[in-house]
């Protein structure tokens, strides 16, 4: 995995994906794969606020969502990125990983965050940008733990964790509001210590593997 640096923006790149931050460029493709995909991600994400312009249809919103993700990165509280297949011309985005909510001091910590294209999905894209985005927050922002939070019956976001091997906490009950309903969440974590002990074994299979 290589590690680019465009002005204040990393591109992370794996085995098969590159992430980088969506730009208000990104309008179009986002809008198409979202749009596609809107019965299945609905289900799983919290509602708009009544009166909130949707990022979906309206491109000022979007580009506004762009320029608070930007804001985020200067703070050092959140990185989001786009996950692409393809080379820089010619990608497509299928996806997202993002790491929200960052935490410093004692704390160190972020959520993360994703979502794929379900005509993408089974291809374990999103099991490689989650270990790379594993890298970029312990090795390269020192983070301490990352955790990932979801909703118990929701199998194919289960499928990436379990897949890796991150440990599972156990259940908050009420824990987020979904789609307007306070919905239990199952927390998947990894802290530093873990990452750095399965690190070789987790690239070899995830970016270094010819064969997923």
């Amino acid at each position: 995995m290589a590690i680019e640096q465009e002005a204040d923006t990393p591109v992370l790149r794996g085995r098969r994906t590159t992430l980088r931050p969506l730009e208000a460029e990104d309008f179009s493709a986002w809008r198409e794969v979202r749009r596609r995909n809107a019965e299945l991600l609905n289900r799983w994400e919290p509602r708009r606020t009544f009166g909130q312009p949707d990022p979906v249809e309206d491109r000022q919103a979007f580009t506004m969502r762009c320029a608070a993700r930007r804001r985020e990165r200067q703070l050092g509280t959140g990185w989001g990125f786009g996950v692409f297949l393809g080379e820089h011309g010619s990608e497509a985005l299928i996806g997202e990983v993002n790491l929200s909510n960052v935490v410093r001091g004692a704390f160190r910590s972020a959520y993360v965050g994703y979502w794929v294209d379900q005509n993408q999905a089974g291809n374990g894209y999103i099991p490689e940008s989650l270990v790379v985005v594993c890298r970029f927050a312990f090795e390269e922002i020192d983070l301490h733990r990352l955790q990932v939070s979801i909703v118990p019956r929701n199998a194919r976001s289960r499928r990436v964790v379990e897949k890796l091997e991150f440990r599972c906490e156990g259940q908050a009950e009420r824990y987020l509001e979904i789609n307007g309903v306070w919905e239990d969440h199952l927390r998947f974590a990894i802290t530093a210590e873990e990452w750095f002990e399965r690190r070789a074994d987790l690239c070899e299979t995830w970016l270094e593997a010819r064969n997923l």
